[in-house]
């Protein structure tokens, strides 16, 4: 079994059927064979950004992410620490925690921000 963490705009994109998500990657995330993690991360930074008047997201979207599938993982200590000690290719404290927890966990990424390959994780988009 294949298993890909989720960055947050690929996440809303998945769940309104956003014609931006590539079929390479729809396909792997419909694949029932495949374990799709959503990070607390990103209901943090949807959070903050629909307060802010910044996105759109669904109501109810912690129920909305369950029953599309996808599995809610939390932010280990490990991971937090290790999000800290990462160069700063990317000043973005979400995608710079996105990334310790592929490389913590071992998981291929699904995102567009392609800055994110400069710290050796695979990244899932074409």
């Amino acid at each position: 079994m294949k298993t890909l963490l989720i960055d947050t705009h690929a996440l809303l994109w998945w769940l309104t059927g956003h014609r931006r998500l590539p079929e390479v990657v729809q396909a792997r995330i419909a694949d029932p064979e495949t374990r799709v993690l959503v990070s607390a991360v990103c209901a943090w930074e949807i959070a903050i950004k629909r307060a802010l008047g910044k996105l759109e997201a669904p109501d109810g979207l912690l129920e909305v992410v369950e029953e599309s599938g996808l599995e809610w993982v939390p932010v280990e200590p490990a991971e937090a620490f290790a999000a800290g000690g990462l160069p700063l290719h990317h000043r973005d404290p979400f995608d710079r925690l996105l990334v310790a927890q592929a490389m913590e966990r071992s998981t291929a990424i699904v995102s567009q921000d392609e800055m994110l390959e400069r710290y050796g994780v695979e990244r899932l988009w074409r």
